[in-house]
């Protein structure tokens, strides 16, 4: 069986994934799955997020949402690239909308996911060179040790994670990693305190997307 046989194959599998109902750790999920994601044989890039929201939800289709504007706009590229998975692959940390809290933001992605497919998922598309983790659950997957305990200490040591998961990749352990904090409205006050994401993160960002999709 060839890469792109068996990533749609095992694509095939997630789409149809219901484990979160049937086998939930917890309290299942209280609406259908929908579960979310674009798996690719030959991106070279992946965005790994924190899990679909509302409007993801219901298009079925990745960060078609406000946050989804501002997240391709960090990375320089249109909806044309980023919806390519010939160059660019989206596995979120939870396929499916998790629900709302009480105070009417996202719960966190569902712990059956990554317990169940993201291993397989990366084993699956060797060819990935940089993964561009969105949010705290993304960081805490894709850094393991070289995640801090707080967001922003993790977004703001990125150098020395870039450059330690640089080494990592050239020694074939593993993609690059930029971490970063989540695109959404909620974070406009963090970002505004902290120019130095978009003056000195979002430039790298930028320089590694290009390099990739090119």
């Amino acid at each position: 069986m060839s890469q792109r046989q068996a990533i749609a194959e095992l694509h095939g599998k997630i789409v149809g994934c219901r484990v979160c109902v049937e086998a939930p750790l917890g309290k299942p999920l209280p609406h259908e799955p929908r579960p979310v994601a674009v798996l690719s044989a030959t991106a070279r890039i992946c965005v790994s997020g924190q899990a679909p929201g509302t409007r993801v939800h219901a298009s079925g289709r990745p960060f078609t949402d406000p946050s989804g504007d501002r997240l391709r706009d960090w990375m320089g590229i249109g909806e044309d690239v980023f919806y390519d998975a010939r160059r660019l692959s989206i596995v979120p940390m939870g396929f499916c909308f998790p629900g709302l809290d009480a105070k009417g933001g996202d719960k966190p992605p569902r712990p059956e996911c990554r317990r169940t497919w993201h291993d397989t998922v990366f084993a699956h598309m060797p060819q990935v060179e940089t993964v561009l983790a969105v949010g705290a659950y993304a960081h805490a997957y894709h850094l393991g040790e070289l995640a801090h305990s707080r967001l922003r200490e993790t977004v703001a040591d990125y150098q020395r994670i870039w450059d330690m998961t640089c080494e990592r990749r050239r020694e074939g352990q593993g993609p690059a990693v930029i971490p970063l904090p989540h695109p959404s409205w909620r974070n406009n006050a963090w970002l505004n305190k902290n120019p130095w994401f978009a003056n000195d993160v979002l430039p790298l960002v930028k320089k590694e997307v290009a390099r990739l999709v090119a």
